[in-house]
């Protein structure tokens, strides 16, 4: 009996099944993939079309129109039978449609003040474009109209009563109203942006739950949007803030912000421990980074001046402060 033969075991392989790295698949990479901030934004600012805007009005019409005759039925058919019964049952229809009426009325004040916060917006642009002292002035006085019973600007105003008069250029003027009234505000909306911003890449990273992450991220935008624009003085309601929300998303992904670059999360993530974690800490923190991103839209948007004499915040730098300490770069 031949001695088995213990050696290592040679294929001979054609040149056509050789593996050739240079032709292998290129592995997919997170930073340009579709996240889940990416996802919220394009489903936000998709526009609905024409018969979509149809559909739902005349459905929200019949729908309100057959529970108040509902309704109606309901009381006369009770008044009938029990006059007391019908009588509560009144008294209740009554103040439920009061309250429907206040809510009503909640919302067309606060769509008035995004409106407010829009018209100063846009008159600093034109006095920009015109370099018209005039109607810087009118902006200024449109601006002390708008924070006149907010405290956190009093300083502020005072400040630029005193020096307002020594300006005599748009654009010096404007930036003077940038540094003296709205600085502390900017600050009060850069820290909302930043706690958004670390939520989200908390969860994204921590959390394996499927869809936890959009949910999140829907949720800590829709809240920050709305704080930073109770800020800067445009409180908004809940038709008012889904409609900002869509704003700021269609400005985001006009802009073509809504892309993470890859000096940006290697600033943030590149040489420390990110590379070495896993993919779902890199998602965390470029989900914080769109997250931010949109923070800076949404002060763009609901920002009474444009950004001119104050540079515009740097995603990077908000992305740094939030994620310090729950990232480490080792």
């Amino acid at each position: 009996m031949s001695k088995e033969n213990r050696g290592p075991v040679l294929i001979d392989l054609d040149d056509n099944d050789i593996a050739q790295p240079a032709l292998a698949a290129a592995v997919p990479d997170v930073a340009q993939g579709q996240t889940s901030m990416q996802q919220v934004a394009s489903i936000a600012a998709r526009k609905p079309s024409r018969l979509a805007r149809w559909f739902w009005s005349l459905s929200l019409a019949l729908t309100g129109f057959i529970v108040s005759l509902a309704a109606w039925d309901y009381i006369n058919g009770l008044l009938v039978r029990s006059p007391i019964l019908g009588g509560i049952a009144t008294a209740l229809l009554i103040l439920f449609c009061l309250v429907l009426a206040v809510i009503a009325l909640r919302e067309i004040a606060a769509f008035a003040r995004l409106r407010r916060l829009d018209s100063v917006h846009k008159a600093a642009n034109a006095a920009y474009a015109s370099n018209d002292l005039a109607q810087a002035r009118s902006v200024i006085k449109q601006l002390n109209k708008l924070y006149a019973s907010r405290d956190d600007t009093t300083w502020g105003r005072e400040r630029l009563s005193e020096q307002m008069n020594d300006v005599f250029d748009a654009d010096g003027l404007l930036g003077l109203a940038e540094i003296t009234v709205l600085s502390p505000l900017d600050a009060r909306a850069m820290r909302e942006v930043e706690a958004a911003a670390r939520q989200v890449a908390t969860v994204t990273a921590i959390v394996p739950m499927a869809l936890a992450d959009v949910f999140t991220a829907l949720t800590a935008n829709l809240r920050m949007i709305r704080q930073i624009a109770e800020i800067y003085g445009g409180r908004s309601g809940t038709f008012g803030s889904w409609r900002l929300t869509r704003t700021v998303l269609t400005h985001l992904v006009a802009t073509g912000a809504v892309a993470v670059g890859d000096d940006l999360i290697g600033s943030i993530a590149g040489g420390g421990i990110m590379s070495k974690v896993s993919r779902r800490f890199g998602e965390g923190v470029i989900n914080g980074a769109l997250t931010a991103r949109v923070g800076v839209a949404a002060l763009e948007v609901c920002r009474p001046l444009p950004f001119r004499a104050v540079p515009r915040p740097s995603v990077t730098a908000l992305v740094k402060r939030a994620l310090t300490g729950l990232f480490s770069k080792g």
